[in-house]
């Protein structure tokens, strides 16, 4: 574990501390010609070698793999993203390296994750929930409140792309971590940030939109509150 958290600190300041923004968007702008690509490679091979304390007789298998599988990851990931799909390949990219650096620690030690620790009973009951409160509460919700969608709400350009599913699956997921933690209180204040989303909408012309979007929100709440009420009742009989 200690050689696991050395290269994953390594990794993290590499990744997202020593790398601005200007040095990213240079990387997808030149891409492989980008002496910002070689500057990031080269920060981490530096952080790397400084956690594994200049110990290359012994890791060295393990810095060749982490440095070169990087250096093609990063590289893969600017030519094949695109502005709609970087986010997608942002978290692919981490989960990659991840993975590297999982391999890695298990040449050196025994790091072998069991199977059957992370398919227990409150390790699957956790993913159902998570899966409950994300997808299935968003369909749930678009299902019942399908018939009541406003005319002018598919013209509505002052609303970002998806930002009702996104928020909805976020307040969910933060209400159900305030039930877990057995802070109640909590939800109030979230229903206090919310009602600014309704506030630009307080209008008799807009009255239709803002009885949608309550709707929906009273749903997105009560089901998250269920869905954690119930997690935490299956939680304490197993």
């Amino acid at each position: 574990m200690l050689l696991f958290l050395k290269i994953l600190l390594a990794h993290i300041l590499g990744d997202f501390v020593f790398q601005s923004k200007k040095d990213v968007k240079n990387k997808e702008e030149k891409k492989i010609k980008s002496s910002k690509l070689y500057l990031h490679i080269g920060i981490h091979s530096l952080l790397l070698l400084i956690f594994l304390q200049f110990n290359l007789q012994e890791y060295w298998l393990g810095f060749i793999i982490i440095i070169v599988s990087h250096f093609i990851f990063d590289v893969s990931k600017i030519y094949l993203q695109n502005k709609k799909t970087k986010s997608k390949w942002f978290f692919l990219d981490q989960i990659l390296h991840l993975s590297i650096l999982f391999l890695t620690t298990s040449i050196y030690t025994d790091f072998n994750l069991s199977t059957a620790s992370l398919f227990n009973s409150e390790t699957l009951i956790l993913l159902i929930t998570i899966v409950l409160l994300t997808n299935v509460s968003a369909i749930i919700i678009k299902v019942i409140i399908n018939e009541w969608t406003p005319k002018n709400k598919e013209n509505n350009d002052e609303s970002l792309a998806k930002a009702g599913t996104y928020i909805g699956i976020i307040e969910r997921l933060l209400i159900f971590i305030f039930i877990i933690i057995k802070q109640w209180e909590l939800i109030g204040f979230l229903i206090a940030a919310k009602s600014f989303r309704f506030s630009g909408l307080n209008t008799d012309k807009k009255r239709n939109l803002t009885e949608y979007y309550f709707i929906g929100t009273l749903l997105s709440f009560g089901l998250a509150i269920i869905i954690g009420i119930l997690y935490s009742h299956l939680k304490s009989i197993i």
